[in-house]
């Protein structure tokens, strides 16, 4: 279990009320899954998962945002490395980085993310004010297509059902820069097992759209996570999972589960929630590789996905 005493997923979005988080806590044997749970106060967030531990042991927290920069972006700007970049936004020069851009003439590298709305708007505008060629180069390796996955959305673009930019923003404000002397940023800093000492709060990127195939969730047939209905027909793969897995306690969330966690408009992400946190319980007991190799580009300024497979060990 990697010394970790605590281990919760963290569904994110814009929307506050969206925002919810599943939390599993070891007893020294076995991990005791509570049901999902509204995220609540984001300035309060990792202290009070950090108290929910009964053995001592480090937290670790994923978020569903992006955690990580573009390497071409980073080189653009002149800094070492995301860690600096973080300490640096918002301040000086970068004073506008988290605004995002209302129109063409206001994107910079000083302030990159854009459009405010749409009406008139092109990536291309985007990629000619950032000095960038191809709009592969504002993707982070772990963005981009491999396999059956195809490209993510780039962080900066801020339009469409699938931009992840103002979830970056916000999640960064509240969550990694307040507390940014105080956590441990998985793979910046190291892996989980040199990080996860007593008292330690790691923070992780994760993504619950990937852990789906993880788990055995296939996207045939057809099914929406949007739909009550289709979360409790793909429900036998969680209770598989649970299953399959004697060192984690499910009980408290079985009838979320078979009910197929609700059926309001919060019901997807206390799924996402739950789903996100089996795939980085995996990946502490050791079922699933964490996925980070230790390139250069992956440890100063992209970062990784917790579990996503893909990354080489020797450079891309």
């Amino acid at each position: 279990m990697m010394s970790l005493a605590l281990v919760a997923h963290c569904d994110w979005s814009i929307d506050r009320q969206k925002r919810w988080k599943c939390v599993a806590v070891c007893d020294g044997s076995r991990w005791i899954i509570s049901a999902p749970e509204p995220v609540s106060d984001t300035a309060t967030l990792l202290p009070r998962l950090r108290q929910r531990a009964k053995i001592d042991g480090a937290t670790l927290v994923g978020f569903d945002f992006p955690i990580g920069l573009p390497e071409a972006y980073g080189r653009a700007i002149g800094l070492s490395s995301f860690r600096e970049a973080l300490q640096t936004f918002g301040t000086g020069s970068f004073a506008e980085w988290y605004m995002v851009a209302e129109h063409r003439s206001q994107i910079s590298l000083h302030r990159p993310f854009y459009p405010m709305r749409p009406g008139g708007t092109q990536r291309q505008h985007l990629f000619d004010a950032l000095g960038i060629a191809t709009g592969a180069d504002l993707l982070r390796h772990c963005e981009r297509a491999a396999g059956e996955r195809g490209n993510a959305c780039m962080i900066f673009w801020t339009l469409g059902g699938n931009q992840v930019g103002k979830a970056a923003i916000t999640g960064w404000r509240e969550i990694i820069v307040p507390n940014l002397d105080e956590i441990a940023l998985w793979p910046f800093d190291g892996g989980i097992d040199v990080l996860a000492h007593p008292g330690a709060t790691i923070v992780a990127e994760t993504y619950p759209g990937d852990v789906y195939g993880q788990i055995g969730i296939s996207r045939r047939p057809l099914w929406s996570k949007r739909q009550q209905s289709g979360r409790r027909s793909i429900s036998h793969h969680l209770t598989r999972w649970l299953d399959a897995r004697p060192q984690v306690d499910g009980t408290a969330i079985l009838d979320a589960i078979s009910d197929g966690f609700g059926s309001d408009r919060a019901g997807e992400d206390r799924f996402d929630a739950t789903v996100g946190l089996f795939g980085m319980l995996d990946v502490v007991d050791g079922y699933r590789s964490d996925g980070a190799s230790d390139d250069r580009v992956i440890g100063q300024w992209e970062g990784w996905i917790l579990g996503q497979a893909g990354a080489r060990s020797e450079g891309f």
